[in-house]
């Protein structure tokens, strides 16, 4: 830069010539300013603006030669960014999201593309995750509208490497779809999950045909198509997180895949397989038998339907829903099911003699006669001796689950007088 002043001039006044350079030099500073900050508009006369305060050394400088001076017309430049936050393909930030948005997301197979794989899959699309399916049957339309990618061929299916493979099959079928799928061509870190009314069972499968490297979690919504159809808050979901391998990814993936149903509002219950067994064949299994019981009865609706006849009527709807594979299952692999079964027998056989035990003797006579014997009163035929049951407890309180029941010797019959 050349000098402006001279020793001779310090303390005189500036020459225009050289207020003319510093000028020039101001203006070259301001261009390559705004050449940062394009979208900045400004006016010509504030590239200009100096103090007011006067100085022996600073006066008004005037304008450069080639630039008239105007107070409100806008600098036009030649290139302008509208919009500094625009997504651009190699724009960090937004690298950082996608990656990130990728990361939370599963890759989930669903082996039984049934009523509640289809059921599980609408929630899984909704929230974002990449689900592949297969079944025995042709459901690839049902997939291409639910977003989900069809597979006939289970070795396709296996070779797309889904972090997590979903078993939606029936109780019996579980073994057999178990058992046919390749699983040489699963990565040796795949999570393994069933959804099975029964826990015992699956768990003990997987533990005898996967190999050591395959994670295994069994869960069961204790809900399906109908019972969530709206809305799964509230609804429990019971999970055992029988292996689990070292690795931190293992660990966040099983929380991944938890975090699904946390989101719908699902009560999170985590408890062992065997507790869950024992749990559900006092409620699940007592309600589907209870339901088909009323079913055999043939309860219809009255002109007089109590709320109380309304939850029966409901249960029978219900229950009637499932097919009797899933009942049968409940039964057939719970090993506690048969004891619920003898429990419910004996306390409606309980519940009888108690009923016939209020029977006052002189309300009997009045009701069934002096005679033994069954006795015709009026045109109505009529018992007059109630029948003797022989090998049946009259217990006034039923023992608690896994208690040995009475055996048929030490039953108490009843005498009549």
């Amino acid at each position: 830069m050349p000098e402006l002043f001279t020793d001779n001039d310090q303390n005189s006044t500036c020459s225009p010539s050289s207020l003319r350079k510093i000028s020039l030099f101001l203006y070259v500073i301001m261009l390559s300013f705004l050449s940062l900050q394009p979208s900045t508009t400004i006016t010509r006369s504030s590239l200009f603006s100096y103090p007011r305060r006067r100085h022996r050394h600073s006066i008004s400088p005037p304008p450069p030669p080639h630039f008239p001076l105007t107070t409100k017309t806008p600098f036009r430049h030649h290139f302008q960014i509208r919009s500094l936050d625009a997504a651009q393909t190699n724009h960090f930030e937004t690298q950082i999201f996608d990656r990130f948005a990728k990361s939370t997301k599963l890759k989930i197979a669903i082996v039984g593309f049934g009523n509640f794989g289809q059921f599980l899959a609408k929630t899984l699309v909704r929230q974002g995750h990449t689900v592949l399916a297969h079944s025995r049957s042709n459901h690839s339309k049902i997939a291409q509208n639910l977003g989900v990618s069809f597979f006939p061929d289970p070795h396709d299916l296996c070779e797309e490497h889904p972090e997590i493979l979903l078993l939606c099959t029936s109780i019996f079928s579980t073994e057999n779809v178990l058992r046919s799928l390749p699983l040489q061509r699963l990565k040796r870190s795949t999570l393994f999950v069933d959804v099975l009314s029964v826990k015992e069972f699956p768990k003990n499968l997987f533990l005898q045909i996967l190999p050591c490297d395959f994670d295994i979690l069994c869960t069961h919504p204790m809900f399906g198509p109908e019972s969530g159809k709206y809305s799964w808050n509230d609804l429990p979901f019971v999970y055992d997180q029988v292996r689990i391998g070292n690795e931190d990814s293992r660990a966040i993936r099983i929380e991944r895949f938890l975090e699904i149903f946390k989101k719908e509002g699902c009560r999170m219950v985590e408890m062992s397989c065997a507790e869950h067994d024992k749990y559900a064949a006092g409620s699940q299994f007592i309600t589907h038998t209870m339901g088909r019981v009323l079913e055999k009865l043939g309860l219809e609706t009255t002109p007089i339907n109590t709320k109380g006849y309304e939850t029966l009527l409901n249960l029978v709807e219900n229950t009637a829903g499932d097919s009797f594979d899933l009942y049968y299952g409940l039964f057939m692999y719970n090993k506690n099911a048969m004891e619920q079964l003898e429990r419910l027998d004996l306390a409606f056989e309980s519940l009888k003699k108690e009923l016939f035990g209020h029977l006052h003797d002189v309300l009997r006579k009045q009701l069934f006669g002096k005679a033994g014997g069954i006795e015709v009163s009026g045109d109505r035929p009529v018992l007059a001796k109630l029948p003797v049951l022989e090998d049946r407890p009259v217990l006034s309180k039923l023992p608690k689950n896994g208690a040995a029941l009475p055996a048929p010797a030490d039953t108490v019959r009843i005498q009549n007088n």
